[in-house]
């Protein structure tokens, strides 16, 4: 859906050089937008400061405390609510004994790093493949389009899946799932760039840049990625979600981050057949999950409507529609 409005948009969601303070002053006035970046600076906080977080706390993300759990039962932690307590703040996993608390913000780093490196690859691979479609001949156009639209037909399971019996398990797992993410997720936004750069290779300026002798290279940094920023930063922080549930969803069935290394879709996995004995260590990293994946589906709503104030916002809560209209 991002991706339709985004490419029926191409040509008008455009910034400026000058345009940077009515844009910060149009973000400031969506109160969602500014909770939800509150909430995304928060979690990158957490995520960088878990060595220091787990220390603070007195534990790591893989010492096993069997002592924690209930042999008798299976590994239910001992105590209330998951064997919270002074020593762990979250409780105990169960079975293990590891302490919850020092996986769930060691987790954070996978799940945010997987997600920003996959985010990033798919961005300059697809902006360079819709410059290029965009500026290059026909054939070239043609064939860079076909290529687009069997990348969108590629099932990111099935990859995952072939890629998994190739590559050696000593390759770092983060950097495999980012990679296969990166390299099949690319195509929308590379349809993004390829439009709105057909719209404005158009463009006076952009003629009178050509006839001048300028290199299509010339052309595409000079004239074409400053128009192309507000489009694609915006799908990019769309996408990033969207690659955080990805990871997820390929940890939770077996084929992402492996143990001992901790991620929220790792520890989803883990935690389906201890929803009842020891709900809280489902619940945990559902709610992270979740609260991550709101905030940043949030932000990104902000920065679209803010980096385009003509476009319509799809929230209603917390726009700050008057605020916004005199900004």
């Amino acid at each position: 859906m991002a991706e339709a409005l985004l490419i029926e948009e191409a040509g008008t969601a455009t910034v400026p050089a000058s345009a940077g303070h009515p844009f910060w002053r149009r973000l400031r006035a969506r109160r969602a937008a500014l909770v939800a970046a509150a909430v995304v600076a928060l979690l990158v906080l957490i995520a960088l400061a878990a060595p220091l977080l787990a220390g603070i706390e007195g534990q790591d993300p893989t010492t096993y405390h069997p002592e924690l759990v209930d042999s008798a039962t299976g590994g239910v932690p001992l105590g209330s609510f998951g064997g919270i307590s002074a020593e762990h703040w979250l409780g105990v996993e169960p079975l293990t004994g590891r302490d919850l608390f020092a996986r769930v913000v060691h987790g954070a780093r996978v799940s945010l790093g997987v997600a920003l490196a996959a985010t990033l690859l798919q961005v300059i691979t697809g902006v360079g493949i819709g410059l290029a479609a965009g500026l290059g001949n026909r054939f070239v156009d043609q064939a860079l389009s076909r290529v687009t639209d069997v990348v969108v037909a590629l099932p990111v399971m099935v990859i995952a899946l072939g890629a998994l019996a190739v590559v050696p398990t000593s390759f770092p797992r983060p950097v495999l799932i980012a990679v296969i993410i990166g390299l099949v997720g690319w195509s929308g936004i590379s349809k993004i760039v390829r439009a709105q750069t057909l719209a404005l290779k158009s463009l006076d300026h952009v003629s009178a840049a050509r006839l001048s002798g300028w290199g299509s290279w010339q052309i595409a940094r000079r004239e074409l990625l400053p128009a192309l920023a507000a489009p694609v930063i915006t799908y990019a922080v769309l996408l990033f979600p969207s690659n955080i549930v990805v990871e997820a969803a390929l940890s939770f069935l077996g084929v992402g981050i492996k143990p001992p290394t901790p991620s929220w879709g790792q520890m989803l996995s883990d935690a389906d057949t201890w929803y009842q004995a020891a709900p809280t260590y489902l619940l945990i990293p559902a709610l992270l999950l979740f609260v991550t994946v709101l905030a940043l589906t949030v932000l990104g709503e902000g920065v679209r409507t803010a980096l385009d104030p003509r476009a319509a916002s799809r929230l209603r809560i917390g726009t700050g529609r008057k605020k916004e209209a005199d900004a």
